[in-house]
C-alpha cells in the first residue's frame, strides 16, 4: 500500500493514478482522508484520557495516605467513569484504524513517470526484439506435435482434475525438468540464493504481497484450513521476510525459487486457451529481490536482463514491451512483459512480467531495512518470471520442430537431457 502520506500531500496525483490504472472509484481517496482524520482524534483523546487516568489513579494513594478518604472515593468514581470512556474509545479507535486500513488496501500504487498512460495492450510499447521470427507453415502447434507423440495427455488431465491441468509424458516430463533446473541453475550462477517455498499460503501473505483484496478471484483456496494456493512462488518468498528489518550491508537479497502455480484465470475463457497457452496449473521458475530505494529501477533493469538471458541462451525470438498504466496491474510502478515468438502459432506468449513495486508490498509485509543513521526505513520489493514453463516449452516445441516430426534440443539443455541431440 501506498505511504500514508503521499496520499494526504498528493491526493490529487493518487486519484490521477487510479484512473490511469482504471480504477475509477477515486472518492476512497476523499474517504480514506477523512476516516484517518477522524482516527488520528480518536488516538490523540484516547491517549489525553489514559493519561488523565492515570495521574487521577496517583491521587488517590496519596490521599487515601492521608487519611482524605472522602477526596479519594470521589476520584475513584470518576476514575471508574473514565474507565468505561476510554473503553468507548478504544473501540471506536479500532474500528477507524481497521476501517483506515481497509481503504488504504483499496488504493492502487503509482505508476513510475518514465510508464506510458494508457487503457489496453495496445497502448503498451514494444522497447526491444530479438531474433528472427521463423514463419515455415509446415511448423505444426505444440499441441499437435504433442498428440503425435503422446507427450502431454490434455483428455486424461480433464478426467483427473478438469481443463487446464494437463499431464506431461517421457520426453515432454524430461525437458520440462531440464527447463526448470536449467533457469535455477542459471540463477544461482548469476548472484540468487535459491529457496523451495511452500506451495500453500495464509491470508497474511496473500494481503502482502496484494493478491488479496485484488485478485481473489483468480485463486485457488483451501476454506477448511483458511489457505491459498499460490499463483506464484513471489507470494511465499516475498513473505519470507515479513515482518523483518534488513541491516544495509545484507542488500541486496536476491531469491531464486520453483513452484508449481495454480490460477483460476476467472474471465479468461475463449482469450487463446488451447493446449499450453493458459493453464490453470503451471511450473514457473521465480526471482525476487529486496533492495534499497535508490537503486530499485537499476535492480528492475538487472533483473529483466536475467530473464532475457534465458530467452536468448535457449535461442528464442522475443519482444520486450513496457506496460502502459492501464495494463500494469494494481501494485507495480514498472512492469516490463516478455513475449516469445510461437511459430507454429504465429503469434507472441507471455513468458515473463518483470516489476518494480517500490515500498508498497514492503510497507504491508513491514519488511524494512535500517539505514546508515540507524533509522527503520520501507526497503523496495521486485520480481519477475525466470521463466513461466508452459509457453516457453511451447515456443521450443515449435521453434525446435523438424520437418521429421522429431524435436531438435536446444544447446543449453543437452547436459540436462543426457547429451541427446533430438527427442521423437
Amino acid at each position: 500500500m501506498l505511504d500514508i502520506a503521499v496520499i494526504k500531500e498528493q491526493p490529487e496525483r493518487v486519484k490521477t493514478a487510479m484512473l490511469n490504472k482504471g480504477e475509477a472509484d477515486t472518492a476512497v481517496v476523499d474517504t480514506l482522508l477523512d476516516t484517518d482524520k477522524n482516527w488520528r482524534e480518536a488516538v490523540k483523546e484516547l491517549d489525553h484520557l489514559r493519561s488523565e487516568s492515570n495521574r487521577k489513579a496517583k491521587m488517590i494513594g496519596a490521599l487515601m495516605a492521608k487519611g482524605q478518604k472522602t477526596e479519594a472515593q470521589a476520584i475513584i468514581k470518576e476514575t471508574g467513569e473514565m474507565k468505561a470512556a476510554i473503553k468507548g474509545l478504544e473501540d471506536k479507535e479500532k474500528m477507524l484504524r481497521e476501517q483506515r486500513f481497509g481503504l488504504m488496501l483499496r488504493i492502487p500504487n503509482i505508476p513510475h513517470e518514465s510508464v506510458p498512460v494508457g487503457k489496453t495492450e495496445n497502448d503498451n510499447i514494444e522497447a526491444f526484439r530479438h531474433g528472427e521470427l521463423r514463419t515455415e507453415d509446415w511448423v505444426k502447434p505444440h499441441w499437435e506435435l504433442t498428440a503425435e507423440h503422446g507427450w502431454i495427455d490434455f483428455e486424461r488431465g480433464v478426467k483427473v482434475t478438469g481443463a487446464g491441468f494437463p499431464f506431461y509424458k517421457g520426453p515432454a516430463a524430461r525437458l520440462q525438468r531440464a527447463l526448470i533446473n536449467y533457469f535455477i541453475d542459471t540463477a544461482t550462477e548469476r548472484g540468487y540464493t535459491e529457496l523451495m517455498a511452500p506451495f500453500m499460503v495464509n491470508e497474511d501473505s496473500a494481503r502482502g504481497t496484494g493478491q488479496i483484496p485484488d485478485k481473489e478471484d483468480m485463486m485457488y483456496t483451501v476454506p477448511r484450513d483458511g489457505f491459498f494456493m499460490i499463483p506464484t512462488a513471489e507470494v511465499p518468498v516475498s513473505n519470507f521476510h515479513r515482518d523483518e528489518i534488513f541491516e544495509l550491508k545484507s542488500l541486496p537479497v536476491k531469491y531464486v525459487c520453483y513452484t508449481p502455480c495454480w490460477r483460476r484465470e476467472a474471465g479468461s475463457y475463449g482469450k487463446d486457451v488451447r493446449g499450453l497457452n493458459r493453464l490453470h496449473q503451471f511450473d514457473k521458475v521465480e526471482l525476487v529481490k529486496f533492495v534499497k530505494p535508490d537503486t530499485s529501477y537499476d535492480e528492475l533493469e538487472s533483473l529483466r536482463e536475467d530473464a532475457e538471458f534465458l530467452l536468448q541462451a535457449l535461442g528464442l525470438s522475443y519482444r520486450r514491451l513496457l506496460m502502459c498504466t492501464g495494463d500494469m496491474g494494481f501494485t507495480q510502478t514498472k512492469k516490463y512483459d516478455l513475449e516469445v515468438w510461437s511459430p507454429g502459432q504465429q503469434r507472441w506468449l507471455e513468458v515473463s512480467s518483470c516489476s518494480n513495486f517500490e515500498g508498497f508490498q514492503a510497507r504491508r509485509m513491514m519488511v524494512r531495512y535500517r539505514d546508515e543513521k540507524g533509522n527503520i526505513e520501507t526497503l523496495h520489493t521486485l520480481n519477475g518470471s525466470g521463466l513461466a514453463l508452459p509457453r516457453v516449452m511451447a515456443a521450443i516445441l515449435e521453434e525446435y520442430q523438424l520437418p521429421s516430426g522429431k524435436l531438435r534440443v536446444p544447446e543449453v539443455l543437452k547436459p540436462y537431457l543426457g547429451g541427446a541431440e533430438e527427442l521423437g
